[in-house]
């Protein structure tokens, strides 16, 4: 019996699905399967999907990553399932390092392998999602050297680019939210993990490099930006009880300015405002995670790495900073 569905969301990926599917083609483990979820691709790939007898799912439309993905869960029949972005290219063994972690405990819900940017393989692309108090989420690593991040260790959440999952989580706390399109959906999940009592890790030793915006098409753009935005304010919404929303909403305000004039400096305030405007909108639209008493303390173990995460964010933006300016040339 097969252990793992990897699951691959496309859409218009023609030229990076040759080099993604060989990966997995000489993996140490073969017990998997592939299923590419395709959105509606108008570049060939369907065509492609089909002359090389890649098992696939063709829809109509561009559902997002969240619809894509929850389409392929929903059709796998293993306990575990891979998400991985058609950007990719795995290393050998890849399948093996993510499952033997998985499957240490029970309560681990995913695992988020160290991704490499695929063009400087020396630096990190993620090393797990990390969030904080004000509402900022990260990818842990970003930009820095890949030795400095070669210990396993609890992350907020698995980044969906490339982790695994234990599919039968998703039937007790939901699948991903399909308001969230792209964009923060992988946080949101993890985030409902955590308050059911589950936990996210990291594994070095599980590598893939990584592209990098190979369907958006670019690191900052307004439909991302608006789209990340509204995303934020309506994931914290959705998580936090009440009472926890409103000890943090200080913060998370203090964190949407200081947003704001990242982005109206490069460009996007505008974009950013409406995103944040369209979440608060977003809200009266959705149902609240119930909270339930025995689960207090999760919610109380979530605060503390919603501050820690913060510290942590203060930590890494400092040393890149400091990176940068040791490699920048003296004039």
């Amino acid at each position: 019996m097969k252990k793992v569905t990897v699951i691959i969301p496309n859409y218009n990926g023609l030229s990076f699905l040759p080099d993604c599917v060989d990966a997995l083609a000489v993996q140490t483990r073969q017990d998997f399967e592939i299923l590419v979820v395709d959105n509606g691709s108008k570049d060939g790939s369907v065509e492609w999907l089909k002359e090389q007898q890649v098992p696939a799912i063709f829809l109509s439309e561009n559902t997002g990553f969240s619809g894509a993905v929850n389409v392929g869960i929903r059709a796998s029949g293993t306990p575990y399932v891979i998400l991985l972005n058609n950007d990719t290219k795995a290393a050998p063994d890849y399948v093996e390092r993510l499952l033997n972690a998985i499957e240490a405990s029970p309560k681990i819900f995913s695992v988020s392998p160290k991704m490499i940017q695929m063009y400087h393989q020396d630096l990190i692309d993620d090393a797990g999602d990390m969030y904080s108090i004000i509402g900022w989420a990260y990818q842990r690593g970003v930009g820095q050297e890949t030795w400095r991040y070669n210990r396993p260790c609890h992350v907020f959440s698995a980044c969906a680019g490339a982790a695994i999952y234990r599919r039968q989580v998703f039937e007790k706390i939901g699948y991903f939210d399909e308001m969230h399109f792209a964009y923060l959906e992988d946080l949101d999940v993890g985030y409902r993990a955590k308050i059911a009592g589950y936990y996210n890790r990291y594994c070095p030793d599980a590598v893939v490099y990584h592209v990098g915006s190979g369907t958006s098409g670019s690191k900052y753009n307004g439909f991302k930006v608006r789209l990340a935005a509204r995303n934020n304010v309506y994931l914290n919404y959705k998580n936090m009880p009440f009472l926890q929303f409103l000890i943090n909403s200080p913060f998370i305000f203090a964190g949407i300015v200081g947003k704001y004039g990242f982005f109206k400096k490069i460009g996007f305030g505008r974009d950013y405002f409406f995103g944040v405007w369209e979440g608060i909108r977003t809200c009266s639209r959705t149902q609240k995670v119930p909270y339930r008493r025995e689960n207090l303390h999760n919610y109380l173990a979530i605060q503390w790495e919603l501050m820690y995460g913060f510290i942590l964010y203060i930590y890494e933006f400092s040393r890149r900073h400091i990176r940068k300016k040791l490699e920048k040339p003296e004039i």
